[in-house]
C-alpha cells in the first residue's frame, strides 16, 4: 500500500473513531440529563423545561457529529486539536455538577437554552453537514444567520452554556464560562485560517461580516 492510500486509511479510520466517541459522550450527556427529567418530584418547572432543551441540544450534537460530511481540509498541528476537544466536551461536565435550586436562575436558564435552541435549529438547517469539531473546510455557507454573522453555531452554543450554567451555578461554573468563551475565540482564529487557505470564495464572504456579534466583533 503506497503512503497516501495509508494516509488515507489513517485519516478515515480517525475520523470513524471520532464521530463515534464523539456522539456517544453527548448521549451520555443527554441521558444524564434525562435521568433527572425522569425523576421530576419536587423539582421547579423552570429546570424541568430547561433540562429538556439541553437533552435536546446534546442530542442533536451527536446527529451533528454523525452526519457531518467530509472535509476538503483541517488545521494542522496538535494546538487546534485540543482546543476543539476542550471547547467541545470538557466544559459540558458541569451537567454533573450541583444543581441550583432557586426559581430565577431556573427562570433564566430556561430562557437562554430555549433562545440558543431556537438559534441552532435556524443555523444547522443552512449549515447541514458542513458541521465540524476540528476547524475544517468543506464549504462556505451564506445564507440565513449567515448572511450577517460568520460564527452563528458559536454563538448559539454559547447562549445554551450561558442556561446550563444558570442551572449549576457557582464561582467555577462562572469561571467556566469565561474559560470556555476564550477557547471559543482560539477556535474561530483557527477554523477562519483554514477556509482562507483552501476556500477562495471566503476572502470575499468574510470582508463583509462580523465574526460573532454585530458592531462588536
Amino acid at each position: 500500500m503506497s503512503a497516501s492510500a495509508m494516509s488515507l486509511s489513517t485519516n478515515l479510520a480517525y475520523d470513524r473513531l471520532t464521530r463515534l466517541l464523539g456522539s456517544a459522550w453527548f448521549l451520555l450527556l443527554a441521558l444524564a440529563v434525562s435521568f433527572k427529567l425522569a425523576t421530576p418530584a419536587g423539582e421547579p418547572w423552570p429546570l424541568l423545561v430547561s433540562n429538556f432543551f439541553v437533552a435536546v441540544f446534546y442530542l442533536m450534537l451527536a446527529l451533528l457529529i454523525l452526519i457531518r460530511g467530509p472535509a476538503k481540509a483541517q488545521a494542522e498541528g496538535l494546538l487546534p486539536r485540543i482546543a476543539a476537544f476542550v471547547g467541545t466536551y470538557w466544559p459540558w461536565t458541569i451537567t454533573f455538577f450541583e444543581r441550583t435550586e432557586g426559581a430565577l436562575p431556573n427562570l433564566l436558564s430556561t430562557v437562554f437554552v430555549l433562545t440558543g435552541m431556537i438559534m441552532i435549529l435556524v443555523t444547522v438547517r443552512h449549515l447541514g453537514r458542513s458541521f465540524s469539531l476540528v476547524p475544517q473546510a468543506r464549504s462556505v455557507v451564506q445564507t440565513g444567520p449567515y448572511g450577517w454573522i460568520k460564527h452563528p453555531l458559536y454563538l448559539s452554543e454559547e447562549i445554551v452554556f450561558v442556561g446550563v450554567v444558570l442551572q449549576h451555578l457557582s464561582w467555577m461554573t462562572v469561571a467556566l464560562l469565561f474559560l470556555h468563551i476564550a477557547i471559543q475565540v482560539w477556535r474561530i482564529h483557527y477554523e477562519e485560517d483554514v477556509l482562507r487557505r483552501t476556500l477562495p470564495e471566503y476572502s470575499s464572504y468574510e470582508s463583509s461580516r462580523w465574526r460573532l456579534v454585530p458592531y462588536v466583533w
